[in-house]
């Protein structure tokens, strides 16, 4: 159990994108995150009080959470001094990196000298069985991206915030570090071994009551060369009943990878589709979730409706205007 109230820790991130599990968390869990800390040259901000070690320990917090999602997911050499110097503190530390804090041999020892727990999230509790494709009872919903960190989260949490808020049967259902680190369950997909991520997600995603939905936390894209495999997991494993394409507009290439170009929202959805019909025959793509956070008001409005006249389905910024079009498209499966 990871101990709350979190100070999070932004490090040296170079973007906000670099800080997406921090900003996740603060956007989500506020309730659970005193502050920040960030050291010099940090490029993001989640906009929380910046406090030190003292402060925040002086303010209840409990665990350092390292809130940076870098390519690769390691743990910075830069960073080691502060983490070190928390768990001297009695901080407990978490991490949803693959480079796992648990294999760093000076922050087991600190946190053995002095009563702390270190946290690996991204570390599979469960031997998840191959997938089979047996179709399961209940409904499910997944967001599958033009690139990387484009909102897929953000869409499942605002439609299943929506759903409960109209007493729906409804569940969120991570499958990433941070969707785990909000809700404190879930499954790390992309550290479950290949042969085994689809039936991970059957796993996450059992039969249900007829009227249930699950939002399945998408990762990373089919057209993401660094990151497709856990996308087509998603979309096998999941058998899902809708598909929410999302994307960011103010892209000009895929995340880290300069020379690749993003694809268009038709050419997503004529990829997409077909393989998630594989699974489930009756999938339908029913919406459209754009991250306008680059966007001014009238540019966002203005861009919306473009894209909704031409893909003939709602478009909404789901953490800006809310999710209640979405979850009204669901209703006409």
């Amino acid at each position: 159990m990871i101990e709350t109230p979190y100070l999070l820790f932004l490090g040296d991130a170079p973007d906000q994108l670099a800080a997406k599990v921090a900003q996740g968390i603060k956007d989500w869990r506020p309730e659970n995150a005193v502050g920040q800390f960030r050291l010099p040259g940090c490029g993001a901000d989640v906009g929380l009080k910046d406090l030190s070690l003292a402060e925040a320990q002086a303010a209840g917090a409990k665990t350092l959470v390292i809130g940076v999602a870098n390519r690769g997911g390691y743990i910075s050499a830069a960073w080691k001094a502060v983490l070190i110097e928390a768990l001297e503190m009695g901080f407990d530390l978490a991490s949803g990196l693959h480079n796992l804090l648990r294999d760093e041999g000076d922050l087991v020892a600190a946190a053995q000298t002095h009563g702390g727990t270190v946290h690996d999230v991204r570390v599979p509790t469960v031997w998840y069985p191959i997938a089979n494709g047996e179709k399961r009872t209940g409904k499910r919903c997944l967001a599958v991206g033009t690139d990387c960190s484009v909102g897929k989260m953000y869409t499942a949490l605002a439609m299943d915030a929506e759903m409960q808020k109209r007493g729906m049967n409804t569940s969120f259902r991570a499958t990433g570090q941070t969707g785990i680190l909000i809700t404190g369950q879930g499954v790390p997909l992309d550290a479950v071994i290949a042969d085994f991520m689809a039936g991970a997600v059957e796993y996450l995603t059992p039969n249900n009551d007829d009227d249930h939905w699950d939002h399945i936390e998408g990762q990373g894209s089919l057209f993401h060369v660094s990151y497709s495999g856990v996308t087509m997991a998603l979309l096998h494993g999941g058998q899902p009943d809708a598909l929410i394409l999302a994307h960011e507009p103010t892209r000009n290439h895929m995340r880290g990878l300069p020379g690749y170009d993003l694809p268009s929202l038709e050419e997503l959805r004529d990829t997409a589709l077909p393989l998630a019909r594989v699974s489930n025959p009756a999938c339908q793509v029913v919406g459209v979730s754009v991250n306008t956070q680059h966007l001014s008001d009238d540019e966002a409005l203005s861009y919306l409706a473009e894209v909704e006249a031409r893909m003939g389905i709602p478009a909404v910024d789901p953490f800006r205007q809310g999710a209640a079009r979405l979850v009204d498209a669901l209703a006409t499966l």
